[in-house]
C-alpha cells in the first residue's frame, strides 16, 4: 500500500500568501517585560513558520535565562501594588480586555490561522472562547469571599481569607495559542497575582498580541510579562528556581509535565497541570446517529484533532457499528483540506513536519496490524504539513494509536458488545482528561459517565469546554482545574486567622 499521494491543496498556497504577509506584518515580535517591548538581551531571534507552506512568516525575540529573571523582576515589582488593587478595578481592566479582544477578533483569528495552521472558522471560535475567559474572570474577580464563624469550642472566632498566591509562571501550548493564554492570565490577575507567560515557540505571535491587548486595556507594567524563547527547558527551570515564583500553570504533554513537577518540587511551587489525553468516544446502540456523528466530528476535528480533548478512541456498539462507520467516513471524506486563510477550508495542516510524520506512522502501524482504511490513510507529498481526514475500522487492541494521543485528524473505530466491556476499555489508559458518551438512555449515560475515569464527560455532545466550567483531568492527565470559580482558586492561598476578641 502507498502511504503518499499528490497534495490536492498545493495550488491554493499562492492564493493566501498576500494575506499571510499582511496579517503577520502587524504582529508584535519583541519580548513584553515590565510594560515595555524589548529585544532579547542576547539580541538573538527565531523564526515562526506557516505550517501551510513551511515558509518563515516572522522572526521573534529569543529570550534566555537573563530575560526570564528580568520578567520575574518586573512581576515582583508589580506584585504588591496589583495585590492592593481593588477587585473592582481588576474586574474593570479584565472587562476592557474582553472588549478589545472582541474588537480585534478578525485580525487575531487570522493571526492564529497563519501561525498555527488551523482553519479560519476554527480560529474565530478560539478567539471567542479566549475572550470569554476575560469576561468570566472579570465577573469572578469580585467574588473572592472568605468565611467567618465561631469555633465549636467557643474559644475564638475563625476567619478564613483567600489571598493571592504570588508570582505565577504560565506555560502554554501551540494548539490553542490564545485560549490557553487567557485561560491562565485571566484567573491569575483576577486573584491578584502577577505573571510571566511563556508561550510555545511554534505560536508566539498570538501570545504577544494578548500582551498588547492587556497593555492597551490599562494593565500596569509588570502585571503580565510575555517571554518568547526556543530554549524552554533552561528558561522555565530558571523561573521555577527563583524563590519569588510561587505558582506554575502548565498545559502540554504528560512527559513534559512530569519533568516540570520535579523541577517545581525544589522550591515547593504550587502546580496546576493540564496534560495529555486519550479520550474515549462511546456510542451505544440506542444513540441518535445524527447526534452521534455530529458529536464525533466536533470531538475529533476541533483544531484538526490537535487537541487534548480530541476523541482518540471510538468505541461503537456492534448493532450500529456499520452505519456509524459509514456515516463518519462520509463526513470526514467531505472535509475541504487547505491553508487556514483560504475560504472554505475546513481542515488545515498539522503544526510541524514531525507532527505529520507521527500521525502517518500511527496510521501505518494500525493498518499493518489489520486495521481497515475507510477514508484517508495516506500522507500528502509537497510543501506544508497536511494529513487527510482519516477513518480506520477494525482497529486491533495493540495498535499504537489506541494507546497514545494521535493529535491529528484520525478516527480509529473499535466494536464493543456490553457496557462493562466498554467501560473497561475506556479506563484502560494512564490518561483521564475527557470522555464522550452517546445514548438516548440518560440513566445509562449518566451511569457510564460515573464509571469512566475522567475529569470531564460530554453526554450527547462533542464539545465540553466552557469558561464557566472546571476543566481538568484525573490520573496522568493533570492536577487542578482551569475555568469556572475553581480556576481562580488555583491562584489563591487559604489563610486562617484565629482571634480571641
Amino acid at each position: 500500500m502507498s502511504y503518499v499521494k499528490p497534495n490536492p491543496v498545493q495550488k491554493t498556497y499562492a492564493e493566501s500568501q498576500s494575506d499571510v504577509a499582511a496579517v503577520a506584518g502587524k504582529a508584535r515580535t519583541q519580548l513584553f517585560i515590565g510594560g515595555r517591548w524589548l529585544h532579547a538581551k542576547n539580541a538573538l531571534a527565531f523564526d515562526v513558520v506557516d505550517p501551510s507552506t513551511a515558509q518563515v512568516i516572522a522572526t521573534v525575540a529569543d529570550g534566555e535565562v537573563a530575560d526570564a529573571i528580568a520578567a520575574v523582576d518586573a512581576a515582583a515589582a508589580a506584585a504588591e501594588p496589583w495585590k492592593a488593587t481593588s477587585p473592582r478595578c481588576r474586574s474593570d481592566m479584565l472587562m476592557k480586555c474582553f472588549h478589545l479582544m472582541t474588537e480585534r477578533s478578525d485580525w487575531l483569528a487570522r493571526l492564529i490561522s497563519v501561525e498555527n495552521g488551523k482553519a479560519l472558522a476554527d480560529a474565530r471560535s478560539e478567539v471567542a472562547y479566549a475572550a470569554e475567559f476575560f469576561r468570566w474572570y472579570a465577573e469572578e474577580a469580585v467574588r473572592n469571599r472568605g468565611e467567618f464563624g465561631l469555633a465549636p469550642s467557643g474559644a475564638n472566632q475563625i476567619i478564613v481569607n483567600q489571598e493571592p498566591i504570588g508570582i505565577a509562571v504560565l506555560v502554554t501550548p501551540w494548539n490553542f495559542p490564545a485560549a490557553m493564554a487567557t485561560r491562565k492570565i485571566a484567573p491569575a490577575l483576577a486573584a491578584g497575582c502577577t505573571c510571566v507567560l511563556k508561550p510555545a515557540a511554534e505560536t508566539p505571535l498570538a501570545a504577544l498580541a494578548i500582551g498588547e491587548i492587556m497593555a492597551d486595556a490599562g494593565a500596569p507594567g509588570g502585571v503580565v510579562n510575555v517571554l518568547t524563547t526556543r530554549t524552554a527547558g533552561p528558561v522555565v527551570s530558571a523561573l521555577l528556581h527563583d524563590k519569588r515564583v510561587r505558582k506554575l500553570s502548565f498545559t502540554g504533554s504528560t512527559g513534559v509535565g512530569r519533568i516540570l513537577l520535579k523541577e517545581a518540587a525544589d522550591q515547593v511551587v504550587s502546580c496546576s497541570m493540564e496534560l495529555g489525553g486519550n479520550a474515549p468516544f462511546v456510542v451505544f446502540d440506542d444513540a441518535d446517529l445524527d447526534v452521534a456523528v455530529a458529536g464525533a466530528m466536533a470531538a475529533k476535528m476541533r483544531n484538526g484533532g490537535e487537541a487534548c480533548t480530541a476523541a482518540n478512541r471510538f468505541y461503537v456498539q456492534r448493532g450500529i457499528l456499520e452505519d456509524f462507520t459509514r456515516r463518519l467516513g462520509k463526513e470526514m471524506a467531505a472535509l475541504k483540506v487547505g491553508p487556514g486563510l483560504v475560504p472554505g477550508t475546513q481542515l488545515g495542516p498539522l503544526i510541524t513536519k514531525a507532527a505529520m510524520s507521527k500521525v502517518a506512522s500511527l496510521v501505518e502501524d494500525a493498518v499493518a496490524k489489520g486495521a481497515r482504511v475507510v477514508t484517508g490513510g495516506s500522507r500528502y507529498d509537497g510543501d506544508g504539513f497536511f494529513y487527510p481526514p482519516t477513518v480506520l475500522a477494525d482497529v486491533p487492541a495493540d495498535a499504537a494509536l489506541l494507546n497514545e494521543e494521535i493529535f491529528g485528524p484520525v478516527a480509529p473505530i473499535v466494536a464493543f458488545d456490553t457496557e462493562d466491556e466498554v467501560v473497561r476499555m475506556a479506563n484502560d489508559t494512564e490518561y483521564g482528561l475527557v470522555s464522550y458518551v452517546f445514548s438516548r438512555d440518560l440513566k445509562r449515560a449518566l451511569a457510564v459517565a460515573g464509571r469512566i475515569e475522567s475529569g470531564m464527560v460530554g453526554i450527547n455532545r462533542g464539545v465540553v469546554s466552557d469558561a464557566a466550567a472546571p476543566f481538568g483531568g484525573m490520573k496522568q492527565s493533570g492536577l487542578g482545574r482551569e475555568g469556572g470559580h475553581h480556576g481562580m482558586l488555583e491562584y489563591l492561598e487559604t489563610k486562617y486567622i484565629a482571634t480571641g476578641w
